[in-house]
C-alpha cells in the first residue's frame, strides 16, 4: 500500500505542468442531433477507451448542464441533447460551451472547449403583429411615420438584410438604413397628399428578408386611418321624445332611445350622450348608455309622486362639438297603491255602560292611484256589538250596535277592510284594539259558601287558623278586595273578640289562648267588599273548631284519694286466681283519644301476687294466696291517659288476706280436686305451654275471621225506656264511659228520630245556594264538595238575607232620578239637534237612536234591550249574600238553574242612580201618570229629532268654504274667520269637539277653538306641496263630533318670488375648433325658476360682452324653451386659445332674481405636428439590486400641438425577447420604472423601444439602452462532482471521500472565492485543479465511537460584504465485525414450579452487540460443553432468536431442586464472535403431598387404646399425634385438629402439637370406651389432610396413671335444669298472647262502628240526659249492673266511631260526613254541671258508691 501511494503521488506530479496546457477545442453546428460526433476526446487526450474506465472518466461541467457526453467505450465526445445556440449565448458574435473531463484514479483534469456555429433557424420578428396610424388629412408629403424595426435571434448574414411593402402604393414608401451615428431606423414616407373623401382608410404590408439560404421573411400589417377635420356637430333624429311607461315597470328597462348622426368620421363622428342635470331632479330615476342612446330606469317610477318626467339629453362627438335634445316621459298608473286607512279620532277603552249607537272611531280611508284603481269600498268582519256606517265622503264611523259587557267579553279586536276597484284589487285591514273598561257591577264572591277552620287549644296569641278568599270579576279597584268582621251578628250568637281578619288577604287569626272545655267552636261572619264607588259587599261564616290538648290528668273517683287511711279490701286466702278484690274507678276531662285511661300496677307489697286490668282497672289475684304472702298488702295503682305527651295519678289500696272470711263468696271459683298423678313439674309446664300456645292461635284465627265477616251495621234489640225522659240531647253529647265494651249500654231514639241522623251530615245553610257549600281548611287549599238541594224550610222568610213576595213587593220606589234625568237630557239634545240642523248644514245619514234613561236603565240591571216595563228590579238585601251566591258574580246563570231556584229571583246589581228605587207590580196612580208623560216625552223627542235630521239632509251638498294664502306665511298667520263663515260659534266648536281632518294627514293649519280662526300651523312651501302646478290648493274638513257634521275647507296658496332662476349646471364647457364658421349654433340648458307666472324667467344675457358670440332664447311650435350661442366672428387658436364669460337668466319678480352659468370655450387646433424626443438615444445605469418601483430614466417628446392633439402618451413597442418586461413605463410622464429586480448575471443589458403617440394618432420611437450594474448578490456554489459514503471503519488515512468544485456568478473581486473545512480531526480539505477541491480522512475512523460525521465546508466570496455558502457532507461509517456479544447480565436465576406443564417459559436471556446489521444479529444456543462439575440437563431449550429459556419436561421438586446451564450468544459475523453466561434454573416447591401420620400407626388392623384413669383431671396427656409432610415451607406447616370423638367435650387436641388431652374431668356419664379422629392439615394452597384413629378406655383401677400436665378443674355450678327452660318458655308464650289479645281489643274500640244491646230492664224516671252522655259501664256481670255518672267532659270515646244522632242540633254543629263506610269524627259536647250533681235521680255520689255491698 505504500509503495501504491507513492507511485499515485509521482503520476500527480508528473500531471500538474500538463493542467496549465492549451484546452481541447471542438466545434458543432447547432441544433445537431443527439449523438452527433463531437470529436475524439480519448484519443485528442492521449488516453485509451481501456483507461477512461479504470480511472472512471466524466464531464463535469461549472454550471452542472451536460450538453454533451462522453462515451467511455470508444473515448468519443457526442452531442447530448438539442443545442439552441439562441438560447446559450442569445445574441454573442461567439458561442463557446467550456467544461472539463476529470479522471478520478489519480486525479487529472482535461480542459475542453466546444464552439456552437449558428444557421439560420429564425424568421426576422417584427415587435409588433399590427401597427395602426391616424394621418389627418392635412397633412404635407414627405411626412415621416416611424416603424419599429424587425429582430432577428441570428447572427451575421443571416439576420435582416431589406425591407419591402406588399402590395404597393403610390401613397406611402418604406425608407430603412443607419445613421450617421450607426442608429438603423424604418420609417413609412408620405409620398402624395391624402384625401379623406376618397380612402378613409387604407392597409399594406411591411416585410422583412433576411439574408440566410434560403431567406427567411416576417411582415407587420399596417392600417393608416385618414382623420377628418371636425366640422360637423351631431343632430338629433327629433326634437323631442315622448315615452310612456308603466309605474311598475322594473329597474333597468328601457324606456326608449334617442339617436343622433355627425356626418364627420373618426374621433369627430363618435357621438356619446348624457343626460343634463335637471332642476327638479326628475333624471335621478334615469340613465342612458352614452354609445346607444338607451334611456333606462335606476329606480322603480311612482305615478302617485310625479306624472310625468322632462328630461334633457346632450349629444357631444369625439371633437367636442354637441347637440341637445329634450325627453318627456309620461307615467302610466298601475294599480300598485293598497287603501290607506287614516284614523282621526278613535275611544279605547269604552265603559262597559256605553249606550248603543256611540261612535267608537272615526277615520278616513283614500288611495294614491287613480280611476278605478282609487275607488275604495270599506266592510267591517262579522260583529254583534259594533258596526260601519259611511259618514261624510270616504269618513266612516265605527259605532257601537248592542250593550256591552266587559266580564264577558274584556276587549273587541275590529278588522276594517278596505278594498280598492282594481284588477287585481288590493286590500289592506286595520284593527281597531277596544279595550271595555270597568264599572262596578260585581259584589265580591267567596270560593267557598263557608268556611271551617281549626285551632288547637292553649294557641299561641295571634295564631294563623286559615284564610278566607273572595273574587271580583270586575277590575281595578272595582276588584280589589279588603276583608272585615261583620259588626251586626245574628241575635243567635254572641260577637267573638278573640278572632280578627286581615283586610287584604283574608288570612284569619286568633288573638288569644283558647280553653277546648270552655270554648268548643264559634262562628264569625267575614265581610269581603270591593273598592268600587259604590263599594258592593258579599259575607260568608266561619267556623272556628278548637281542637283538644292533653291538659288535664286523670282523677281517681273510687278508691277515694282522702287524706285519712284508705279503707283496705277483704280477701280470703283461699280465693283463686282471678279473684275480684276492687275496681279503680277514673275519669278525664279531656275527650277524645286524651281521655282513654289505662291501668297499670305501679308499687305493690307483692307484685307477682295482684294484677290490673289494663282497661277495666279491676285488681285481682295473679296466682291463689299462699302462706308465705303478707297479711297486710300495699298496691298503688298508675292511671295513666292516651295524650301526647301522656298525664298520669296513682291510686292507693290495702288489702288484707284473712283466713275466717264466712261471708266471702266466690262466684267465679269453683272447687278444684287434688291432682292424685305424680307428674312432675315440668310435666306441667309442658302442658301449659302447649295449652297457651294453642289458645293464643286460635283466637288469632277466631279475630281474624271475625274482622273479615264483620257487617257494616248492627240492629239495636228491644229496649225498654220512659219516651218522655229522653233528652233531645242525649245522644248529642257522644259521651264514652272509660269500662270495658261489655258493660256499656246503647240508647235508640224514638220514632223519626233516624231520619235526621244523616240530614246533618250535609251542610246546611238555608241562606247559601248549595252549589258553593265546602268546608275550607286553609288559605292554600280548595275544596270542592258536591251540593244537595236545599229543602223549602231553607228558604222560608225568616232565612238571614231573603225577602218574601209581601217584603218585596212592599218596597217603594222613586222616580225623582230617573224624571231628572229625562227632563235634562231630552230639550238639551233637541235644541241642540234643532239648532245644528238649521244652522250648520249639516248631513245626518240617520235617526239618532233612544238615549233615555229607562234604556240605559235596563241595559245596566242586564235587560238587554227590553221596554221599560219589561225590567225587572232588585233590591241588595241588608246583609248581602255570601260569594258565590245567587247569580252575581258576573256570570251568567241557565235558564234551567233559575227555574230550579223557583221564587227566588235573579240578584242584578242595578245602576248607581237608580238602585235606590224599587218598582213594584201595584204602583200608585200618581206613579203611573209620570211613566206615561215620561214616555210621551221620549217619543216626542225622537220624531224631532228625526225631522231634524232630514231637513238637514239637503244642506249637506253645499259648496265648500274658501280661503287664500300667501306662501310662506309665518306660523299663526290668520287665514280666515272659519267658526263665524260655517254659522258656528266658538263655543259650539269646543262643545262638539270640532278639529281639522286632512286625506293625507297633514295639518298644514290650526283651529283656534277659543276664537274660532284659521291660522297657519307651519311653513307653507308651495313648490314643495304642488310643485309646478299653475293652482295649488289645499283641501280639508272641519269634523264636529257631538252631532256628526263636516264642512270642507279649500286654502288656495298663493306664489311669491321666493326662487332664483338656477341652471342645470353651475359651468359648460365648449370645445370649438378654430375652423368653426360663424352663425354656428352651440346649444345651452335652459334655467329653471320654480316659481310661476310673471315669477319665472324672463330674459338671458352675456356677461362681459365680446364680440366673438351672442345669446339666442325662444320657445319652439311645440312650446319647448331654448338657449343657444351664436358664433359672430371666426376663431384663431393661435391669436386666442381659450376664452371665457357668464349667462345670466333674470325673472320678472319684484324684486329681480338671476341666475348664472360659466360658459368657457376651448379653441380647438389642427393636428398637424408629430411627437418628437428630445435624444434619439437613453442610456441607463442601474445597480442589480435596485427596489421595485425604482425610476431607471425619464424619457420626454415634445408636440407643438395644443389640446388633445399635444397631449402625449407613453408606450412601450413589444419586443421579441420580451426584455422589457421587467420594466413599466409611465403613460403620461415617460418615467421608466422596474416592475421586478434585475439580475446582472441573466442579463448585463436591456433594450427598450419607447413609442410617443399624440391626442391625434402622431408618434415617435426612441430607443433606450439599460445596463445593469454587477452587485455581490450570489453566494458562492458548492457543486459535488462525487461523494462516497459510508465509508468501512478500516478506511485507511488519505482516502479522497469527496470531490467539489466551487462557483460565484458575481463578477471580479465579487466571484473570487476561498473555502475551508471545520476543525475536524478525522478529515482535511486539499484544493485539486482550479476551483475543484477534495475532502480526504487524515485519520483511522471508528464507528462503535462515531457512526457518523458531519462535515461542514463554507466557500466565501471576496465581495464587500463577503457572501458565504455552507455545504454538509455527512460521512456514515459503515461497519465492521470487531464486537463480540455482551450479555446485560453475569449469571441469570429463574425458577419454575414444581409439576410444571411441559415446554414452560420461565425466562429469558439477552445479549448485545455493538456492531449493526449481520455484525450485530445475535443466536443463542446452549453450550455443548459442560463443565465436569455438572452433568448435562436434557429438560432445558433456549430459543435461537429471541433467548427465551423453556422447560421441557415436568420437575418434581423432591427430586430436582435446582440446575445450572451455559448459554452461548454468537453474531453472524464473518467471521462470527460468541459470548457465554451460567443460567441456573431453581424448582418451587408446590403442595402436591398429603401429610403422612407417623403415630399412632394407621394399619388396617384395630388400633390400640390408651388407657385413662377415670381419675384424671382436665389436661391429662392421652396421646400425641406424629406426623410429616414431603413438601418444603409453608406447604409443610401442619396443624392439628379433633374431627370426631364420642364425647367431643371430654378431649381437646393441641393446634400446634398435636397433643390428645382431657378437657374435663372424667365423669360417671362418660362412656367407658371413646372414639377420636384427629385430622392432620397442612398450610398449603388447597391444604391437604389426613386422618388418626384414636381410642381411649378410661378404667376406674389404673394404678399406674400418671398425670403429669394436668390441672384441677373446678365444678361447673351453672348448669340450667330443663324446667327453668320451659317456664321461660311459658311465660314468653303467655305474654305473647297476653299483649296481641290487648292490641286486638284496643283497635277493636278504636275502630267500631255500632254497639249491639242486650235486653236492659230499667226505670224510666231514673234514665237522666246524662246517661247515655257518659256512656258508663258496670265492672260487674250483668246482674250486678249499676250506672255511674262521670264528671264534665269525661269521656266521649265511647261513642266516638257511632253515627250521629243529632235531630235537633243547630246548623254549626254539624260536620260533613262522606259515607257510611268512612270514620266520622264528632266532638264532644260539654256536660252541665246539674248532670253531675249528687242529688241527680239515679245517680250515686262518690260515698254512695263506696259504701254499696256487693252479693
Amino acid at each position: 500500500m505504500a509503495l501504491a501511494r507513492q507511485v499515485l503521488c509521482v503520476c500527480a506530479l508528473l500531471g500538474l505542468p500538463l493542467a496549465g496546457a492549451e484546452p481541447i477545442r471542438y466545434s458543432v453546428a447547432e441544433e445537431a442531433e443527439s449523438g452527433s460526433l463531437v470529436g475524439e476526446l480519448a484519443e485528442d487526450a492521449g488516453l485509451t477507451p481501456a483507461q477512461l474506465s479504470a480511472r472512471r472518466a466524466r464531464l463535469v461541467s461549472e454550471d452542472g448542464r451536460q450538453h454533451f457526453r462522453l462515451e467511455r467505450a470508444s473515448g468519443r465526445l457526442v452531442v447530448a441533447g438539442r443545442l439552441d445556440r439562441e438560447q446559450l449565448c442569445a445574441q454573442s458574435d461567439t458561442c463557446m460551451l467550456p467544461f472539463e473531463l476529470l479522471l478520478s484514479n489519480p486525479l487529472q483534469f482535461f480542459r475542453v472547449e466546444v464552439t456552437v456555429k449558428d444557421i439560420n433557424d429564425h424568421s426576422p420578428v417584427f415587435r409588433e403583429d399590427r401597427v395602426n396610424f391616424r394621418i389627418p388629412e392635412t397633412s404635407e408629403p414627405g411626412s415621416r411615420f416611424p416603424l419599429e424595426m424587425a429582430w432577428d435571434l441570428d447572427i451575421g448574414t443571416n439576420t435582416v438584410q431589406e425591407y419591402n411593402m406588399s402590395p404597393k402604393n403610390e401613397y406611402f414608401s418604406v425608407s430603412y438604413g443607419s445613421s450617421i451615428k450607426g442608429k438603423k431606423s424604418l420609417e413609412l414616407v408620405l409620398e402624395k397628399p391624402l384625401d379623406r373623401e376618397e380612402h378613409a382608410e387604407m392597409g399594406f404590408s411591411v416585410m422583412a428578408v433576411d439574408g440566410g439560404s434560403p431567406p427567411r421573411s416576417g411582415s407587420i400589417e399596417i392600417s393608416v386611418i385618414i382623420l377628418d377635420a371636425n366640422d360637423n356637430a351631431p343632430i338629433f333624429t327629433q326634437e323631442e321624445y315622448i315615452a310612456k311607461v308603466l309605474e311598475n315597470m322594473p329597474e333597468g328597462s328601457v324606456i326608449l332611445t334617442v339617436w343622433a348622426t355627425d356626418p364627420d368620421a373618426g374621433v369627430n363622428g363618435d357621438i356619446s350622450y348624457q343626460l343634463s342635470e335637471v332642476v327638479g331632479q326628475s333624471d335621478s330615476a334615469f340613465v342612458i348608455d352614452p354609445i346607444t342612446g338607451e334611456i333606462k330606469l335606476t329606480k322603480t317610477l311612482d305615478f302617485e309622486a310625479a306624472h310625468t318626467h322632462k328630461l334633457s339629453v346632450r349629444a357631444t362627438d369625439g371633437g367636442g362639438l354637441s347637440a341637445i335634445s329634450k325627453v318627456l316621459v309620461e307615467v302610466v298608473d298601475v294599480n300598485d297603491n293598497a287603501p290607506e286607512l287614516v284614523v282621526s279620532s278613535f275611544s279605547s277603552p269604552l265603559p262597559e255602560n256605553t249606550v248603543p249607537g256611540t261612535v267608537v272611531a272615526l277615520f278616513t280611508v283614500r288611495d294614491r292611484d287613480s280611476g278605478a284603481n282609487g275607488k275604495i269600498s270599506c266592510a267591517l268582519q262579522d260583529q254583534l256589538f259594533f258596526s260601519l256606517r259611511p259618514a261624510y265622503k270616504n269618513y266612516y264611523e265605527l259605532v257601537t250596535v248592542s250593550a256591552l259587557d266587559r266580564e264577558e267579553t274584556p276587549q273587541y279586536i275590529l278588522s276594517v277592510t278596505a278594498a280598492d276597484a282594481g284588477s287585481p284589487p288590493l286590500t289592506s285591514t286595520h284593527t281597531f284594539t277596544v279595550d271595555i273598561s270597568d264599572v262596578n257591577d260585581n259584589a265580591p264572591v267567596f270560593n267557598q259558601t263557608s268556611y271551617t277552620m281549626y285551632v288547637r287549644e292553649n294557641n299561641v296569641p295571634t295564631v294563623f287558623v286559615g284564610a278566607v278568599s273572595a273574587a271580583d270579576a270586575d277590575v281595578g279597584l272595582n276588584a280589589k278586595v279588603s276583608y272585615s268582621l261583620a259588626a251586626e251578628q245574628g241575635p243567635e250568637r254572641a260577637w267573638c273578640s278573640c278572632i280578627s281578619v286581615n283586610s287584604e288577604k283574608g288570612h284569619v287569626f286568633v288573638l288569644r289562648p283558647l280553653d277546648y272545655e270552655r270554648l268548643r267552636q264559634t262562628e264569625v261572619t267575614v265581610s269581603a267588599s270591593d273598592a268600587g264607588s259604590p263599594p258592593l259587599r258579599a259575607n260568608v261564616t266561619v267556623r272556628l273548631v278548637v281542637l283538644d290538648e292533653n291538659d288535664n290528668a286523670p282523677l281517681v273517683l273510687y278508691p277515694a284519694q282522702e287524706s285519712g287511711p284508705a279503707s283496705s279490701e277483704l280477701v280470703p286466702v283461699s280465693a283463686e286466681a282471678g279473684y275480684l278484690i276492687s275496681k279503680v274507678v277514673a275519669v278525664d276531662a279531656d275527650s277524645g283519644q286524651n281521655s282513654w285511661l289505662s291501668y297499670h300496677l305501679l308499687r305493690a307489697t307483692d307484685p307477682g301476687l295482684f294484677s290490673v286490668g289494663v282497661q277495666s282497672g279491676e285488681v285481682r289475684l295473679r296466682r291463689p294466696v299462699t302462706e308465705r304472702d303478707s297479711v297486710k298488702q300495699k298496691l298503688v295503682v298508675l292511671v295513666r291517659d292516651n295524650g301526647k305527651p301522656p298525664l298520669s295519678a296513682t291510686a292507693a289500696l290495702s288489702a288484707l288476706l284473712l283466713k275466717d272470711f264466712s261471708d266471702v263468696r266466690l262466684p267465679h271459683s269453683s272447687p278444684a280436686s287434688e291432682d292424685q298423678a305424680a307428674a312432675s313439674l315440668t310435666t306441667y309446664l309442658i302442658i301449659a305451654l302447649v295449652f297457651v300456645s294453642l289458645l293464643f292461635l286460635i283466637s288469632t284465627a277466631v279475630l281474624l275471621a271475625r274482622k273479615v265477616c264483620r257487617r257494616k251495621e248492627l240492629k239495636a234489640g228491644p229496649v225498654l225506656y220512659a219516651a218522655d225522659t229522653l233528652q233531645s240531647g242525649l245522644a248529642d253529647a257522644a259521651a264514652a264511659g272509660t269500662l270495658p265494651r261489655a258493660y256499656c249500654y246503647e240508647i235508640s231514639l224514638t220514632t223519626g228520630s233516624g231520619n235526621s241522623e244523616f240530614r246533618f251530615l250535609k251542610p246546611i245553610l238555608p241562606s247559601l245556594p248549595p252549589q258553593h257549600c265546602a268546608v275550607g281548611q286553609g288559605p292554600d287549599e280548595e275544596q270542592d264538595f258536591p251540593g244537595v238541594p236545599v229543602s223549602s224550610e231553607d228558604m222560608a222568610p225568616d232565612n238571614a238575607g231573603t225577602l218574601t213576595a209581601g217584603q218585596f213587593n212592599a218596597l217603594s220606589f222613586d222616580y225623582e232620578g230617573a224624571e231628572a234625568l229625562s227632563s235634562w237630557v231630552v230639550p238639551r239634545l233637541c235644541a241642540a239637534l234643532v239648532e245644528a240642523a238649521f244652522r250648520c248644514r249639516p248631513r245626518l245619514s240617520r235617526c239618532l237612536r233612544d238615549r233615555g234613561p229607562g234604556r240605559a236603565a235596563a241595559r245596566a240591571a242586564g235587560g238587554g234591550g227590553c221596554s221599560p216595563s219589561a225590567h225587572r228590579w232588585v233590591v241588595p238585601s241588608a246583609k248581602a249574600a255570601p260569594s258565590g251566591c245567587g247569580s252575581g258574580g258576573g256570570r251568567r246563570r241557565p235558564e234551567s238553574e233559575t227555574a230550579r231556584e223557583g221564587a227566588r229571583p235573579a240578584l242584578r246589581r242595578s245602576p248607581p242612580a237608580i238602585a235606590r228605587d224599587t218598582r213594584r207590580d201595584t204602583d200608585t196612580g200618581t206613579d203611573t201618570d209620570i211613566g206615561r208623560r215620561r214616555r210621551r216625552a221620549m217619543a216626542l223627542a225622537r220624531q224631532v229629532l228625526c225631522v231634524c235630521a232630514l231637513l238637514g239632509l239637503p244642506l249637506a251638498g253645499a259648496e265648500p268654504i274658501r280661503y287664500s294664502v300667501a306662501e310662506e306665511a309665518e306660523s299663526g298667520s290668520l287665514v280666515g274667520e272659519l267658526a263665524e263663515d260655517a254659522g258656528l260659534t266658538p263655543a259650539q266648536l269646543s262643545a262638539r269637539r270640532a278639529r281639522l281632518v286632512s286625506e293625507d294627514g297633514r295639518q298644514h293649519f290650526r283651529l283656534e277653538r277659543a276664537s274660532g280662526r284659521l291660522v297657519v300651523a307651519g311653513r307653507l312651501d308651495r313648490e314643495q306641496l304642488c310643485a309646478q302646478s299653475d293652482t295649488c290648493m289645499l283641501p280639508f274638513e272641519l269634523l264636529l263630533s257631538n252631532p256628526l257634521q263636516f264642512f270642507r275647507v279649500e286654502v288656495d296658496l298663493e306664489d311669491i318670488n321666493d326662487h332664483s332662476p338656477v341652471f342645470p349646471e353651475d359651468r359648460v364647457l365648449f370645445d370649438i375648433l378654430e375652423t368653426s364658421e360663424p352663425g354656428s349654433l352651440f346649444p345651452l340648458e335652459v334655467a329653471r325658476d320654480l316659481d310661476i307666472g310673471s315669477n319665472t324667467v324672463k330674459e338671458y344675457r352675456i356677461f362681459p360682452e365680446n364680440e366673438y358670440f351672442s345669446v339666442s332664447y325662444g320657445s319652439r311650435n311645440n312650446g319647448d324653451k331654448y338657449l343657444e350661442l351664436v358664433l359672430e366672428k371666426s376663431l384663431d387658436r393661435e391669436e386666442q386659445s381659450e376664452m371665457g364669460f357668464s349667462v345670466i337668466a333674470a325673472d320678472g319678480g319684484s324684486p329681480s332674481r338671476s341666475g348664472t352659468i360659466e360658459v368657457s370655450i376651448t379653441i380647438l387646433d389642427v393636428n398637424d405636428n408629430a411627437p418628437k424626443f428630445t435624444q434619439e438615444r437613453y442610456i441607463g445605469k442601474v445597480l442589480e439590486n435596485i427596489p421595485e418601483g425604482s425610476v431607471v430614466l425619464n424619457v420626454l417628446a415634445t408636440d407643438p400641438d395644443a389640446g388633445v392633439n399635444g397631449d402625449i402618451s407613453y408606450q412601450f413597442s413589444q419586443a421579441a425577447d420580451q426584455s422589457d418586461s421587467a420594466f413599466v413605463i409611465d403613460p403620461i410622464t415617460g418615467e421608466i420604472k422596474i416592475t421586478k429586480p434585475l439580475d446582472f448575471e441573466a442579463a448585463q443589458t436591456h433594450e427598450l423601444s419607447v413609442r410617443a403617440r399624440d391626442g391625434g394618432g402622431l408618434s415617435a420611437i426612441c430607443k433606450v439602452l439599460v445596463e445593469v450594474v454587477d452587485v455581490n448578490d450570489n453566494a458562492p456554489e458548492l457543486v459535488v462532482s462525487s461523494f462516497s459514503s459510508p465509508l468501512p471503519e478500516n478506511t485507511v488515512p488519505g482516502t479522497v471521500v469527496a470531490l467539489f468544485t466551487v462557483r460565484d456568478r458575481d463578477s471580479g473581486a465579487n466571484g473570487k472565492i476561498s473555502c475551508a473545512l471545520q476543525d475536524q480531526l478525522f478529515f482535511s480539505l486539499r484544493p485539486a485543479y482550479k476551483n475543484y477541491y477534495e475532502l480526504v480522512t487524515v485519520s483511522a475512523l471508528d464507528r462503535e465511537e462515531t457512526p457518523q460525521h458531519i462535515l461542514s465546508v463554507t466557500a466565501a466570496d471576496a465581495g464587500s460584504p463577503p457572501l458565504t455558502s455552507t455545504h454538509t457532507f455527512t460521512v456514515d461509517i459503515s461497519d465492521v465485525n470487531d464486537n463480540a456479544p455482551v450479555f446485560n447480565q453475569t449469571s441469570y436465576t429463574m425458577y419454575v414450579r414444581e409439576n410444571n406443564v411441559p415446554t414452560v417459559f420461565v425466562g429469558a436471556v439477552s445479549a448485545a452487540d455493538a456492531d449493526v446489521g449481520l455484525n450485530a444479529k445475535v443466536s443463542y444456543s446452549l453450550a455443548a460443553e459442560q463443565g465436569p462439575e455438572r452433568a448435562w440437563c436434557s429438560c432445558i431449550s433456549v430459543n435461537s432468536e429471541k433467548g427465551h429459556v423453556f422447560v421441557l419436561r415436568p420437575l418434581d421438586y423432591e427430586r430436582l431442586r435446582q440446575t445450572e446451564v451455559t448459554v452461548s450468544a454468537s453474531d453472524a459475523g464473518s467471521p462470527p464472535l460468541r459470548a457465554n453466561v451460567t443460567v441456573r434454573l431453581v424448582v418451587l416447591d408446590e403442595n402436591d403431598n398429603a401429610p403422612l401420620v407417623l403415630y399412632p400407626a394407621q394399619e388396617s388392623g384395630p388400633a390400640s387404646s390408651e388407657l385413662v384413669p377415670v381419675s384424671a383431671e382436665a389436661g391429662y396427656l392421652i396421646s400425641k399425634v406424629v406426623a410429616v409432610d414431603a413438601d418444603s415451607g409453608q406447604n409443610s406447616w401442619l396443624s392439628y385438629h379433633l374431627l370426631r370423638a364420642t364425647d367431643p367435650g371430654l378431649f381437646s387436641v393441641g393446634l400446634q402439637s398435636g397433643e390428645v388431652r382431657l378437657r374435663r374431668p372424667v365423669t360417671e356419664r362418660d362412656s367407658v370406651k371413646q372414639k377420636l379422629v384427629v385430622l392432620v392439615r397442612d398450610n398449603g394452597k388447597p391444604p391437604l389432610s389426613a386422618t388418626a384413629a384414636l381410642s381411649a378406655l378410661l378404667l376406674k383401677e389404673f394404678s399406674d396413671v400418671r398425670l403429669p400436665h394436668s390441672s384441677p378443674a373446678s365444678e361447673d355450678q351453672a348448669a340450667a335444669s330443663l324446667t327453668t327452660y320451659l317456664i321461660i318458655a311459658l311465660v314468653f308464650v303467655s305474654l305473647l298472647f297476653l299483649i296481641s289479645t290487648a292490641v286486638l281489643l284496643a283497635r277493636k274500640v278504636c275502630r267500631r262502628k255500632e254497639l249491639k244491646a242486650g235486653p236492659v230492664l230499667y226505670a224510666a224516671d231514673t234514665l237522666q240526659s246524662g246517661l247515655a252522655d257518659a256512656a258508663a259501664a258496670g265492672t260487674l256481670p250483668r246482674a250486678y249492673c249499676y250506672e255511674i255518672s262521670l264528671t264534665t267532659g269525661s269521656g266521649n270515646s265511647e261513642f266516638r266511631f257511632l253515627k250521629p244522632i243529632l235531630p235537633s242540633l243547630p246548623p254549626q254543629h254539624c260536620a260533613v260526613g262522606q259515607g257510611p263506610g268512612e270514620e266520622q269524627d264528632f266532638p264532644g259536647v260539654p256536660v252541665s254541671s246539674e248532670d253531675m250533681a249528687p242529688d241527680n235521680a239515679g245517680t250515686l255520689s262518690a260515698g254512695q258508691f263506696n259504701a254499696l255491698s256487693f252479693n
